[in-house]
């Protein structure tokens, strides 16, 4: 009787364990709502070209927030505002303390509910962006007009 006991309990622990987690626990396959890719030109021959460094900065609502410092990147993914705001406003810079170039990028935007785990992805149509201000970015060039997923490039930035 007790080595039944014992049984029952191993058998019940396999079972919970088993049937922890699930694939839509997590939104791990790039199911989420999907970022602004920008890329890099020069202004004077308009060809792709990597950046040694690049500062982003993003006002989602509620002042700048700083994403960091990149290093020898031919492209940069951007998260966008996730609220009802038609437009997001970047900021871009080569130096922590060096001038700082403004570009909004303005949208439409769709929701689809995508899995428990998930929740609802947003996309984003009919991009539009205005360079505000302009050092050290000297002109932005519109790339794909949707974000769908991360693959194309949605904004070209000439330096």
């Amino acid at each position: 009787m007790k080595y039944l006991t014992y049984l029952i309990i191993i058998i019940c622990g396999i079972f919970m364990i088993s049937s922890c987690g699930g694939d839509d626990d997590i939104c791990e396959s790039g199911e989420g709502t999907p970022r602004l890719k920008v890329a890099f030109k020069s202004a004077a021959d308009g060809k792709t070209m990597p950046l040694d460094s690049l500062y982003v900065a993003v006002d989602y609502g509620s002042g700048k927030v700083q994403l960091g410092k990149l290093e020898k990147i031919d492209s940069r993914l951007i998260p966008l505002r996730v609220d009802d705001s038609p437009y997001t406003d970047v900021y871009f810079r080569f130096a922590n303390k060096g001038p700082e170039s403004h570009v909004r990028i303005g949208y439409t935007t769709k929701t689809a509910y995508v899995s428990p785990g998930c929740g609802i992805k947003k996309t984003y149509e009919n991009l539009s962006s205005e360079l505000k201000q302009s050092n050290p970015v000297q002109k932005v060039e519109a790339g794909q007009n949707q974000i769908v997923n991360e693959d194309k490039i949605n904004l070209y930035l000439l330096f």
